[in-house]
């Protein structure tokens, strides 16, 4: 699977190379970010007009997330959809995949900020889960512990290499890349990032196989 194990907390977590984190011992899969429906806000707020493939890409991926960790709890974690309308907007054969993904196991979507109540689609709904050891929430709060969250869309530039989305991750937290197909990133170095991490803290970079790096430090941020 080309995966990456490191420790949080005492956990024993793995980063996927598609951005998607394992948690084995207790058999929680984690996704953040998917943002189902991205073309369709943007066709209705802009009138742009996005090819609609985005959400059976995610799906796809996430299907074989599924298929080759066999969880038996699935948490996303926050803004699974771009806005209330697009969760309302997926069609029924979206509506059905979905089901049949959450088929035999517990499915929990945590609020975020894009799809802040319930939507009508199977599972639990909670604004943040206490679950395998780790605190699960959207956006990650300052002196947090043992906290996994997602929302910054997190990305790394190697010299020389296209800019990947990444983990970051120190001794305290760590937050998910966004796993939706049209999702953008904040490269780490930016201020609310660095303000998060204590040193030393690592990033590991999605894409065919998960790397691990030093996460950079912008000079201008605090050590």
């Amino acid at each position: 699977m080309n995966s990456l194990d490191f420790t949080l907390h005492d956990q024993i977590l793995t980063a996927l190379p598609s951005g998607a984190l394992y948690h084995a011992a207790a058999r929680i899969l984690c996704v953040s970010d998917l943002h189902f429906g991205k073309s369709d806000r943007i066709a209705r707020r802009s009138g742009q007009m996005l090819p609609p493939y985005e959400t059976q890409a995610t799906l796809h991926k996430l299907q074989t997330d599924i298929d080759a960790t066999n969880p038996g709890t699935v948490i996303c974690l926050g803004d699974s959809f771009d806005d209330l309308a697009a969760a309302g907007s997926l069609t029924e054969d979206t509506k059905l995949w979905l089901l049949r993904l959450q088929a035999g196991r517990r499915w929990i979507w945590v609020e975020g900020n894009h799809d802040a109540g319930p939507v009508d689609l199977g599972g639990e709904h909670l604004a943040s889960v206490n679950i395998g050891g780790l605190f699960w929430r959207h956006i990650a709060e300052s002196g947090a512990v043992a906290e996994v969250s997602g929302h910054y869309h997190p990305k790394l530039v190697l010299p020389g290499n296209p800019a990947r989305a990444c983990f970051l991750y120190d001794t305290q937290r760590v937050i998910l890349p966004a796993y939706g197909a049209y999702t953008g990133g904040l490269h780490c170095t930016a201020p609310v990032l660095q303000a998060l991490f204590q040193r030393p803290a690592y990033a590991i970079l999605t894409g065919k196989t998960a790397l691990l790096a030093p996460m950079p430090q912008d000079r201008h941020a605090p050590s």
